[in-house]
Order: structure tokens, then sequence, then C-alpha cells
């Protein structure tokens, strides 16, 4: 299976320009991660049908780390254009990267979605559900777009210390916000911020964490799993809105943000362990060469797919065997059509940019590095 998905898709390549020196183990989680993602959509939208998502353990583990977690190496990543580039050319390149494919996907989403359900003659011609539908269906790249923003604008104002960072958690964490995907922000901008404050002292912080692992992980697996076990449906950033009002949605949002961040710590933790001992592994080599390079294309077509089904009603319940074939079918064709549309565009300049996010001089430039 894998030298089958590897010849129809050839060899992936990153979404960063810097991609020369870039760490496998690190694509590996995010390949992981992005599989997480696929998988928490697939028990939404096609294992359940109402709200009994919320109460599933396997939907909950994967919510309490997967976008923060995601959040935290996107910061950490983009630490070197942080610092290094102006804020002109690096909102110029991170606009292009991510703002420019989206807008693309979101083109084709509304056209796919004229075409399968045809506007009413009535339907009103308002903007704001345009800007509710592309905000809401890639509200991740939207978060990491504003997350890159802020801490590029503090790095000009201070180089980005600690404390200039802390401040603006706290300030974005208690900003009155609860309209679009302001909550979604407000909830993985402290991970952005972990991320590119550990890239910045990563040796001190690795001093530290070596010098008290065994102690580190054991709290933090207890801390994980009682926050797993307290873990509510109004613990959700969708349901809380990370707003705090009173006592009960400072509690709900505390183990909202807690919680998140020690389950992502452990699970850092497993990706890292299981790339170091499994790395000669050929599958786990696949998902960091192949799928954990591809995540942006990833995210963009699921993201499109997911909310194109949200808009279709099934007349006909199914049952759970038909419905589990259902979900393993469409996963694995979000993968593959995503990698085999990278293949097929990522040489050509336009498109390249346009759909992947990247130029193929920083495709090819990556793919001779890991040659």
């Amino acid at each position: 299976m894998i030298d089958t998905l590897r010849n129809l898709t050839g060899l992936t390549a990153p979404d960063a320009p810097e991609a020369n020196d870039r760490d496998l183990a690190l694509d590996f989680a995010k390949g992981v991660l992005i599989i997480l993602v696929i998988v928490g959509h697939l028990i939404q939208y096609i294992l359940y049908r109402d709200e009994g998502f919320w109460d599933s353990p396997c939907f909950k583990w994967i919510y309490m780390f997967h976008m923060p977690l995601f959040m935290a190496i996107s910061g950490y990543l983009a630490c070197r254009a942080l610092l290094r580039k102006s804020l002109a050319q690096a909102v110029g390149d991170r606009a292009m990267q991510l703002l420019l494919p989206m807008l693309f996907w979101y083109a084709l989403l509304e056209t796919a979605k004229l075409a399968v359900l045809p506007r009413a003659p009535d339907a009103s011609g308002d903007i704001l559900p345009v800007l509710n539908d592309v905000a809401g269906t890639y509200w991740f790249i939207w978060a990491a777009f504003v997350c890159f923003l802020l801490v590029k604008i503090l790095s000009i104002v201070d180089h980005c210390s600690p404390w200039i960072l802390f401040v603006s958690v706290v300030l974005v964490a208690l900003a009155p916000l609860k309209f679009s995907i302001f909550p979604l922000i407000k909830y993985t901008y402290p991970f952005f911020c972990l991320g590119f404050s550990f890239a910045q002292s990563r040796d001190r912080w690795t001093s530290i964490i070596r010098s008290y692992k065994l102690i580190l992980i054991v709290s933090l697996c207890i801390a994980a799993l009682v926050c797993f076990l307290a873990w509510q449906k109004d613990t959700y950033v969708y349901n809380n809105l990370a707003l705090v009002q009173d006592m009960q949605s400072a509690k709900n949002v505390l183990l909202m943000l807690f919680g998140s961040a020690v389950a992502s710590a452990i699970m850092i933790e497993l990706f890292l362990q299981c790339w170091r001992f499994g790395r000669s592994n050929r599958v786990v080599r696949f998902i960091a060469v192949e799928i954990g390079q591809s995540t942006l294309v990833l995210y963009l077509i699921q993201g499109t797919v997911f909310r194109l089904m949200d808009s279709i009603q099934y007349a006909v319940p199914l049952d759970l065997t038909t419905r589990l074939a259902v979900a393993g079918i469409l996963g694995g064709a979000i993968v593959l059509v995503a990698l085999m549309v990278r293949r097929t565009v990522r040489d050509i300049p336009y498109l390249s940019q346009l759909i992947l996010g990247a130029s193929p001089r920083a495709l090819l430039s990556s793919g001779s590095a890991r040659a």
C-alpha cells in the first residue's frame, strides 16, 4: 500500500521555505496530527450525525490536544521567520503560504455547493454568511495567521521577551470576544506562544526537561488523565467560547487550557519517541515524509469535504458497520487525493503557489535536501 501511494504521489515537500534543515520528527508529529484531524471529523460527520460525538471518548481524546499541539508546532517552526524577516516580508510570505491556497479551496467549495445545492431564488446576497463560511471552514488557517501576526508585532516592540508574550496571552485570553472564530484564536494563541518561546530557548528548556524527565512525564500523565475524566461538553471551546463570565465558566476555560497543555506535552513526547525508535520503519517514514509534509493541503481538502457534507441532509440513517466502512473509505480518499494533488501541481510555478502555498523552488530544494 505504501509503495502504491509513493508511486502515485512521489515525494512531497514542506510548507516552509526554510526546508533544507527540517526536522523529520516534527513532520512525523504533524502527519499523525493531521490524520487525527480527519479522524475527528469522521467521528463527527460520519459515525455521529447528532450531538452524541461530544461524549465519545475517542473524540474527547483527540480534541484535547490535536489543534493546540498543531499550533505549538506552528509557533516553533515560525520562530526563524518571526525573528529574521521584516514585518512586511514575514506577513506577506505567510499570507501567500496560508491565505492564498485557502481562498482557492474555498472557491472550489462554493462552486461545489452551488452545483450540488443550488441557491434558492429568494436567497440573500448578504456577505456576512460568506465571511462566516470561509472563516469557520478553515478556522485554523486564520488562527495561525493571526497568531503569527500578533507575535511578529510583539517581536518588533520587544523582541518577544517571555514576559511580553505572557502579558499578551493573558490579554488575549481575557478579551470578551465570542463571535466568529475569535474564541478559537483565544484558545490556540497561548500554544503558538509556547512553541515560539521553546524555539527561542530550546537548549535551556531541553536541559531542564532532561534533568526532571521522569518526574515530569509521570506528573503530566496523571494530570492528563484527571483532565480527561473531568472533560465535559462545556469544556470544548466550541461550547464555552473561551469566555470567562462566572466561576463555572472560569473553571471550564481553565480546564480546557490546562488539559490541552498537559495532553499536548504527553503526546509530543510520545510522537518524538515513536519517531526515534521507528524511523527506519517504512510506515513511520511515510507518515513523516509524505503526510507530515502535506499537512496544509490535507487540512484544506478535508475542510472543504466536511463543510460540503455538513450541507447535505441524509434521509436514511446508516448502520454502524456501514458508517465505519464509509468513514474508512472517505478518510483514505481524502489522503490519497491530497497527495496526488501535491504530486500533480508541485512543479508548476503558479499552481504550486496557488494550491499548495509553496513555490516549486522551495519544493525542489526540500527534495534535494532529502536525496
